[in-house]
């Protein structure tokens, strides 16, 4: 009995490595994706701002490094959960669409 708990508990690990390889691989090809339109629309010359309409406080807190309060604050300011706005906001700082703010004031 024993024996085949374990068979049954390794065949079941085995099937989740098999999909959680599955899925980086996917992730990975997204983002060669995501990477490759990125280029093409500045190659064009086509802005592409989903983030240009942020609130002020909400681009003031991640130009501080204040992740939590920039999220907090989103969050206020849309409505949306704790979760879609920790994505959201992670995904603005991924691809640097809002970056620290310069030190000099230029």
């Amino acid at each position: 009995m024993e024996i085949l708990v374990t068979a049954w508990a390794l065949a079941v690990i085995l099937i989740v490595l098999q999909q959680v390889g599955s899925i980086e691989k996917r992730v990975a090809a997204l983002s060669r994706v995501d990477a490759k339109l990125d280029l093409l629309l500045r190659q064009a010359g086509i802005e592409y701002a989903p983030f240009g309409n942020l609130p002020l406080q909400v681009t003031e807190a991640l130009q501080c490094g204040e992740k939590i309060r920039a999220i907090k604050l989103y969050r206020e300011s849309t409505g949306v959960g704790l979760k879609e706005a920790k994505e959201f906001i992670e995904e603005i700082q991924r691809r640097g669409e809002v970056g620290p703010r310069d030190p000099g004031g230029r």
